[in-house]
């Protein structure tokens, strides 16, 4: 019926003019263009709206990878969704722009993200599968005034039209709306908690009456006020709407207390940021997200319980899980190493998890939306697991930091932490690790594999890191510095040892010298090479300091791109009993598998002198005075 509707609006409406039409999913484009097809079958001119030499369409089609879209094209029908190649899309943009194809059948999302104009656009239908809900929901209107509003062409046109396709219910509904003003409304409520942690974490916000007043600076107040019914409002009276935003501060602090973002002191008034708050506001996480790493993380949780973690952060519980994706995630699953909960195929949570699975095993994905998806994937994980480091970090726990590091690794270079260093080079499979040398790819003079692996290898960092200390020793009135041998294997050796004071406070200077510098002329030479990485990614380090036997950590620190030569300060304490401790520092790269490296620090603590501590007291109290 749609279909037979379309053929002849077109015909009425916009015979020879561009025709934009919007669909529900990319499958609906797919599928109305072949249906469109089948129509124009039964016409005396099956390719009326193709205006392109068709030999000249023909050399365009064999640069298409979409292989539907090939057959649309000859046609004069193009599709365009977030699942098609880049380069597939910008294709289909520019036909339509010049006017080669007529048709353009499109997803919601290109209202707001490209000016398409045409003549003539249908919304077939006003609602969308919301996989989140497993129902079908209305678009919000303000994307059908969208889609709308791409019809007309200022330059070329009078006038545009526009047909929506709605049930018989409905039409009263979007007259209104054609021809009344639509108001705005504020949707500042569904994440009031996030926001007010934000403000709490920076300072503004310090008592239950600094948030009632931040909420009355707000659109959503002056909104509330206006159209009070549409916030759950009987009234405006000022005890009303006192009570209603007393309600949500309260609800929403209380949310925060839960999620360990924030406290409120004995007087019941005032607020107080937590560690876990100010994590949250800087890397822009829900605090749903920080209150279950503080809840799931623990002491020594290896790469694939974290990614569990990860998998379950809230900033995915809205990646689209789409009509029939439970089934294709099933498959998918059958397919990878780690196993999921198989009753939850249709949570996002689980497909997250199942793309990063497929990621880092580098699978072939059930179809295009699924690539879409893993760039949203990844495009969050980075961030996400920077701010999981930061919570195990404040706890102090070294396995869970280290593995966290090469989770970051992982997601960089689609690779398993398990899997061998060779596979990073370019063209270099699985399969050729068991090949014999006669058939490695190593020795095939015409593949260009020996001028790509060269290119690859010479950019990786070649890092060398040179240790000392700086604090108090004895018989010296200020601090001074003593160098630290690297590679130290003897631990027998007596002058490998360090004498530092009983719980003091010392500075490790890690000197870090990029020996292959000058290899390194151009600003992009910083970028980390990672080709399943969705977007450019600078190279960066952790330093790690920390106690291998207890298992504690003891300092990190974040290091950018290291171009020539860097010096990083890691402040740390000694422990409290004398005797012999060995610390460990671990250099980590945040971009690549295999080039970490790891240092042993020969600690011989002795008991603290007087002089000692009277300078350690004093450079404190100094600090002290400082931060004042």
């Amino acid at each position: 019926m749609f279909l037979s509707f379309s053929r002849n609006t077109i015909r009425t409406h916009s015979p020879a003019k561009p025709v934009l039409i919007f669909v529900s999913s990319r499958r609906q484009t797919r599928l109305t263009a072949l249906d469109l097809i089948a129509f124009l079958a039964t016409e005396d001119d099956p390719k009326q709206w193709l205006h392109q030499d068709e030999r000249e369409m023909d050399d365009i089609i064999g640069t298409i990878r979409e292989s539907n879209l090939k057959l649309t094209l000859a046609f004069g029908i193009g599709m365009h969704h977030a699942g098609l190649h880049e380069r597939d899309r910008k294709t289909v943009e520019e036909l339509f722009v010049n006017c080669k194809i007529q048709v353009l059948i499109a997803t919601s999302t290109l209202a707001w993200g490209v000016n398409f104009p045409a003549h003539l656009v249908i919304v077939k239908g006003t609602e969308y599968y919301d996989g989140k809900t497993r129902r079908y929901v209305d678009y919000p209107i303000t994307d059908v005034l969208q889609m709308m509003g791409r019809a007309g062409r200022p330059q070329f046109d009078d006038q545009g039209k526009a047909v929506i396709l709605v049930h018989d219910i409905k039409k009263d509904f979007y007259k209104k709306f054609l021809y009344e003003p639509f108001p705005v409304e504020s949707s500042l409520l569904s994440v009031l908690s996030d926001h007010l942690n934000a403000e709490i974490a920076a300072g503004t916000v310090t008592s239950k009456q600094d948030a009632m007043d931040y909420i009355t600076w707000t659109y959503f107040f002056r909104r509330l006020v206006m159209n009070p019914s549409y916030y759950n409002l009987d009234d405006i009276s000022h005890e009303t709407i006192n009570k209603y935003l007393s309600n949500l501060v309260e609800r929403s602090l209380r949310d925060l207390e839960c999620s360990y973002c924030m406290e409120i002191q004995e007087d019941e008034q005032t607020i107080e940021p937590l560690t876990y708050g100010r994590i949250s506001s800087y890397y822009y996480l829900k605090h749903q997200t920080i209150r279950m790493f503080k809840e799931r993380l623990k002491p020594e949780l290896p790469v694939q319980e974290l990614l569990a973690i990860l998998s379950e952060a809230e900033e995915y519980a809205e990646l689209p899980v789409r009509h029939n994706e439970d089934q294709l995630n099933s498959e998918l699953a059958q397919r990878l190493p780690l196993q999921v909960n198989p009753h939850s195929y249709d949570s996002a949570h689980t497909k997250t998890h199942l793309l990063m699975q497929a990621h880092f095993s580098r699978a072939q994905l059930p179809c295009s939306d699924y690539g879409t998806d893993t760039k949203t994937v990844l495009d969050n994980a980075i961030r996400i697991c920077q701010a999981m480091l930061d919570v195990v970090a404040n706890e102090g726990w070294l396995v869970s930091a280290l593995s966290i590091c090469n989770l970051v690794q992982m997601i960089i270079q689609a690779r398993w932490l398990h899997d061998s260093s060779l596979l990073t080079l370019p063209h270099f499979q699985k399969q050729d690790l068991y090949k014999k040398k006669k058939a490695c790819p190593l020795h095939c003079a015409n593949s260009g594999f020996f001028s790509q692996a060269w290119a690859f290898l010479s950019h990786l960092p070649v890092v060398e890191v040179r240790m000392s200390v700086k604090g108090w020793w004895e018989g010296c009135e200020e601090q001074t510095e003593r160098v630290i041998p690297a590679n130290v294997s003897n631990i027998r050796d007596e002058s490998s040892w360090l004498p530092l004071h009983a719980d003091q406070e010392y500075v490790l200077q890690v000197s870090l010298r990029r020996l292959n510098a000058g290899q390194q002329r151009r600003k992009q030479d910083s970028k980390a090479q990672a080709p399943l990485f969705p977007k450019p990614k600078d190279e960066g380090w952790f330093l790690v300091l920390g106690e291998v036997d207890k298992k504690e950590l003891l300092a990190i620190k974040r290091v950018g791109f290291i171009r020539n030569h860097s010096s990083v300060s890691v402040a740390f304490y000694t422990p409290e009993k004398t005797g012999k401790s060995i610390y460990t520092l671990y250099l980590m790269s945040d971009s690549y598998l295999g080039l970490d490296q790891q240092y042993d620090i020969h600690l011989n603590v002795i008991p603290a002198s007087i002089a000692a501590q009277v300078n350690s007291e004093i450079s404190d109290n100094a600090g002290k005075m400082v931060l004042k």
